[in-house]
């Protein structure tokens, strides 16, 4: 017995070894934080709109907190992740950071001390960038006014947390490398293409995971939740209403396009963040975006002429739920009888109405309202404390039988207990 143990442990201790050698990344030597004077003005604002356009500065400023000094949380199945300071203070942030350190952790995911970074920072999309581009970023960061603020720890589940094994994990999921034109599409698509894969690394949010964190292979882009909001499919519109490039750019350019709505949640931020982007990239993207859109496979006529013409409600529930509809909500999203055009924001077009697995959108905007003082269309009030659950349930059940086509979302009455909860991780 003891010859197996001390074999076993044996076995242990060398594929440990193994493991951190596998593992293994040198660090790069700390330098002496650069003198922002040193960096021209035109590389740290071109630098400034791919950070913004990168959602950077929106992941790495905790609410109510100094910009660019880290400490907000994303929340994961696997854990909670807490984004690190990336102001140019040399103890807590990467003051002390060469700038081949700072394009190895874009590139490879790897820190300037050689530990593995988790994928939710969004190397995977980052190893695309170019060097122009992560030069600028350098420089963008590097000038930035230093703050100390020492980084949260995360809570990630064991064995995940783990740094080596992100080396095994990048061998099995990671493909690293820049961006490389498809010979198939024009310009204006591979522009768009490159702004959205790697510079706003949009399938970061709109991609589902695996259990171990990597994007689903084959589904791209085909929706997620992120911080308990659905990122909604982009490759197949869950609304009846046919996205356009020309509405597609007007969402991108203002978070607002009727008749599709206005952004929710984390995407009225990444709206903010692509405003310096001139429309020429705006465009590019709406091009690519729109290259991937298809058909729900439903046929469409009966979907318009539902979300057009809602039915009467059939139930008690469902007419508790449209006079709660009628008394707070018509005035902007439409009452039954009135054109689309009438409305602000048509609710039988609701992407949020239509997603076919989750009320999450619906719900959410219902109870916390889209914030008014971001600068961005859209602003709608919150009815937590005036729609009690049951409120939301017949109000959710009504417009879903009302105006769409599709069957009522399973598990509604658990779904609004957890919204009204208002913990991400419990939005699944």
């Amino acid at each position: 017995m003891a010859r197996h143990i001390l074999g076993a442990l044996g076995v242990a201790a060398v594929a440990v070894v193994a493991l951190l050698a596998f593992a293994y990344r040198p660090a790069f030597a700390p330098i002496a934080p650069p003198a922002a004077a040193g960096f021209p003005p035109e590389l740290v604002a071109a630098g400034e709109t791919l950070a913004g356009a990168g959602n950077c500065i929106n992941c790495h400023t905790a609410p109510g907190g100094p910009a660019n000094a880290g400490g907000k949380v994303t929340h994961t199945r696997v854990g909670r992740f807490y984004s690190p300071n990336l102001t140019p203070d040399a103890e807590t942030g990467i003051g002390n950071w060469s700038q081949a350190a700072f394009t190895r952790a874009l590139r490879e995911g790897v820190s300037r001390d050689g530990r593995h970074l988790f994928p939710v920072f969004p190397y995977p999309h980052y190893t695309q960038l170019t060097d122009a581009d992560i030069e600028a970023l350098y420089a963008y960061f590097m000038t930035r006014p230093p703050v100390k603020a020492p980084g949260r720890p995360n809570t990630v589940l064991f064995p995940l947390d783990i740094r080596a094994l992100q080396a095994v994990w990048k061998a099995l999921f990671f493909k690293p490398g820049p961006y490389r034109p498809d010979p198939g599409h024009d310009t204006r698509w591979n522009r768009g293409a490159y702004l959205a894969e790697a510079v706003a690394a949009c399938a970061d949010c709109h991609t589902d995971r695996n259990g171990v964190g990597a994007e689903q292979v084959g589904h791209p882009y085909a929706g997620a939740m992120i911080d308990g909001w659905y990122a909604t499919s982009l490759d197949i519109s869950p609304s009846p209403a046919r996205w356009t490039e020309d509405e597609f750019f007007a969402f991108l350019r203002h978070g607002e396009s009727p008749p599709h709505g206005v952004a929710l949640g984390p995407m009225r931020a990444v709206v903010r963040g692509l405003a310096r982007l001139p429309d020429d990239d705006l465009r590019a993207m709406a091009t690519y975006f729109i290259s991937l859109n298809r058909p729900s496979g439903r046929a469409p006529q009966p979907d318009i002429a539902r979300a057009l013409s809602p039915v009467p409600p059939a139930t008690d529930v469902q007419k508790r739920g449209a006079a709660l509809y009628l008394e707070s909500c018509a005035s902007c999203h439409g009452a039954p009888g009135q054109p689309p055009s009438v409305a602000h924001s048509p609710i039988g077009l609701s992407e949020a109405l239509w997603n076919p697995y989750r009320p999450y959108n619906l719900l959410l905007a219902m109870l916390d309202g889209v914030d008014g003082h971001d600068g961005l269309p859209g602003a709608m009030p919150a009815f937590r404390r005036k729609f009690s659950n049951d409120d939301l349930i017949a109000i959710a059940d009504y417009l879903r039988a009302s105006y769409t086509t599709l069957p009522q979302w399973g598990l509604l009455e658990e779904s609004t207990t957890q919204a009204a909860r208002n913990d991400p991780l419990s939005l699944r």
